[in-house]
């Protein structure tokens, strides 16, 4: 264990990978702004579906959320060129994971994963080469780090794109019926649109999803297959990027490939001039027993996030509950048709509800299919009529459709929703059956 932890080897890959990283900070952060993401999530709404618990994370007031991401962008820049690196890690980490905890309606595990990353790379020795750090501290330098460093990306790894391919194992997924609803909003694609409506290429995508990625980990581990599978990667990521617009994270998932080849291969390609370290010392640090057991709380906790949801009633495709955190990219296509009903307790009149006066049209998606945000839209409705002195009951019809099969009734209706618990560990009863 000591010996394969602890010994050490040349750290030019994680060199690179956090000026990579940096960079990609950066351009989500810019990305963000100058693409009109801040303004229709965080700004144009009245509040957001933050995650059940961070209730208390809102958007800053105003134009705010501007400045907040423009300081993102400077934390990554920082990072990208290794200056007070520490301390712009952890920032880009603290402020990433709250904007993404205060809102979910553009949830993304590609989200959930820079969260993770970003607080990994706080406690990783990235700025001891090519960095303000070094140049400020000489005594900082470093030529190695410790083999856990590069392990701990390829476990986090294997375990993401495992689960992805799991996950895709179900008959919706396999008999292309998902790859046709998501390729059809493609079809007005130049050049590729009408390709993507091709049943072969749907065939090719699903099953293609399925075996990257649950071989892309092993053939980049085994060297013979090494080259062949970072070519497939780039094909794999590019196409995902072209046709999903996933922003960064095609480009982050390429720069993971950093860890899979021999580190004198990267020196050689982007660091010439830094000695190659191959001395292979075995170096126990004071601190193993800590780094041991968190790997094996980590690691345990983000083996099991994923299967959560076999403990709950129900389809996950249906219920939602352990949906999220769980690797689950781009399965299913959901829509609904739903109906809000707050009845004053005191008349016991009917008030009508019209989402379009609470909710953007991406917020009306959630609240009209997502059991987890009609439950917090009526909550919501709730306290909106007591700031006017009226106590009121919350009632929800919704008609969902999943995977384009007719529409079935999600929620029981003579549930008063504004007054029901969430259940974070057991099944949400007012849910009605898929079946």
């Amino acid at each position: 264990m000591n010996k394969f932890l602890f010994k050490h080897i040349d750290n030019s890959g994680l060199i690179i990978f956090r000026i990579c990283f940096g960079l990609l900070c950066f351009l989500e952060s810019a990305g963000a702004i100058f693409t009109g993401w801040i303004r229709r999530t965080l700004i144009e709404p009245d509040f957001t579906f933050s995650f059940i618990g961070f209730e208390w994370l809102q958007p800053l007031p105003g134009d705010w959320m501007y400045v907040y991401y423009a300081c993102m962008g400077v934390f990554g820049l920082c990072i990208m060129v290794g200056y007070k690196y520490r301390f712009s890690m952890l920032m880009f980490a603290l402020m990433w994971t709250a904007t993404y905890l205060m809102q979910k309606s553009s949830y993304n595990n590609h989200y959930y994963l820079l969260a993770l990353l970003s607080f990994i790379m706080v406690f990783l020795p990235a700025n001891r080469y090519a960095s303000l750090d070094v140049k400020l501290n000489p005594s900082l330098k470093q030529l190695s780090m410790p083999n856990w460093c590069k392990w701990v990306f390829v476990i986090q790894l294997l375990i993401l794109y495992t689960y992805a391919s799991i996950a895709k194992l179900y008959p919706d997924w396999l008999d292309t019926t998902v790859v046709e609803l998501l390729m059809r909003s493609k079809a007005d694609y130049p050049i590729i649109g009408g390709l993507l409506q091709n049943e072969t290429v749907h065939y090719l995508i699903a099953y293609g999803g399925i075996l990257f990625d649950g071989l892309i980990i092993p053939l980049l581990l085994f060297k013979p297959t090494r080259k062949y599978a970072f070519f497939i990667s780039i094909f794999f990521h590019l196409f995902n990027s072209i046709v999903f617009q996933i922003g960064i994270f095609p480009y982050l998932s390429l720069a993971f490939s950093l860890f899979f080849f021999e580190p004198k291969t990267i020196r050689n390609i982007f660091l010439k001039r830094k000695p190659f370290y191959d001395k292979a010392e075995v170096i126990v640090q004071p601190y193993r027993p800590i780094l041991v057991s968190i790997f094996i709380i980590y690691f345990t906790i983000h083996i099991a996030l994923p299967l959560r949801h076999h403990f709950f009633t129900d389809d996950v495709l249906w219920t939602e509950e352990g949906h999220r955190l769980s690797w689950r990219m781009m399965l299913r296509s959901k829509s609904g048709r739903t109906t809000y009903t707050v009845i004053d307790e005191e008349t016991n009149k009917a008030i009508p509800i019209n989402l379009s006066d609470y909710l953007t049209k991406k917020q009306r998606r959630s609240a009209s299919a997502k059991p987890d945000v009609m439950w917090q839209f009526a909550q919501h409705l709730k306290k909106d009529f007591a700031k006017k002195g009226k106590s009121v009951k919350v009632y929800v019809k919704a008609y969902v459709r999943v995977n384009g099969k007719p529409s079935k009734q999600l929620i029981d209706p003579e549930v008063d929703l504004a007054n029901e618990e969430w259940h974070h560990f057991k099944h949400n009863e007012w849910i009605l059956p898929s079946k």
